[in-house]
């Protein structure tokens, strides 16, 4: 009669390990992550806090399933089987965010946009046009540079200085229009701003006779940043609205909410 309950044990613990075990190689992909996708196993031992006999079987299973690497300085790297995740993954943040964006374009009749940081490009990965004859049109999925876009300076605003600079490059910041901002003293004056404020407007610098304005999305996994854009008189008249219906704080509020529906 006293196995029986020694061999229930036996099965929960085998049962939580399992768990365990996953949560601690997601905790492994993160820390790799966060070291920039590559790192040595004393280094992923330092930032995830996990002992180095776990890593070293971890490690060993994510490279046999293809999610880490080896490369031939023997560090470890996320590996290409993580491409089809985020990808997958990106495409249903932008469902995900339809009932949000939507809300937004009803609320200022203009077109509503999400985006993402990737790499060092803007990637648009949702979108709710305007029902305006005259509108704004993005197509999900294109990519663009992030210091000529409302919503690629919310998310270089997210980011910590010298992060910010790496994506940017150290190549001069082209030109689109006769408004792009290209003096990176001037952009980082911008991007400062835009953290004190909340917000920040693309005018006329991607592209002549459109505005945009663009706030974070506080809360989501990687850095996020939804805008309005449109015909720069129209959105310079929602920006002059007073009172509780104004722009800014409508879009701020939404994008709380959508923050608390992406964080993890």
């Amino acid at each position: 009669m006293a196995s029986t309950p020694a061999a229930a044990s036996t099965g929960s613990d085998r049962s939580a390990g399992s768990v365990q075990s996953v949560e601690r190689a997601f905790q492994l992909l993160e820390a790799l992550a966060d070291s920039g996708g590559i790192a040595t196993l004393s280094e992923l031992s330092t930032t995830s806090g996990l002992p180095m006999p776990t890593i070293h079987r971890l490690v060993r299973t994510l490279a046999q399933q293809g999610y880490v690497r080896q490369d031939t300085a023997r560090r470890y790297t996320l590996g290409p089987r993580l491409i089809r995740l985020g990808e997958t993954a990106g495409r249903l943040l932008g469902s995900w965010a339809r009932p949000y964006l939507a809300e937004l374009m009803e609320a200022t009749g203009e077109t509503a946009n999400l985006a993402v940081l990737e790499g060092g490009d803007v990637v648009y990965v949702g979108q709710v046009q305007s029902r305006r004859s005259m509108r704004m049109f993005t197509e999900v999925g294109r990519r663009v540079q992030p210091h000529c876009t409302g919503v690629g300076k919310a998310l270089l605003a997210q980011l910590p200085e010298d992060e910010a600079r790496a994506v940017l490059g150290t190549q001069p910041l082209p030109a689109h229009t006769a408004f792009t901002v290209t003096d990176p003293t001037a952009l980082f004056a911008q991007l400062a701003a835009a953290r004190e404020a909340g917000y920040v407007v693309d005018d006329q610098e991607q592209e002549i006779g459109v505005r945009c304005i663009a706030v974070a999305v506080p809360g989501a996994p990687t850095p996020t940043a939804l805008s309005v854009s449109g015909p720069e008189a129209r959105i310079r008249a929602l920006e002059e609205q007073a009172g509780s219906a104004s722009l800014v704080p409508v879009m701020r509020q939404i994008a709380e909410r959508l923050g608390h529906v992406l964080a993890p």
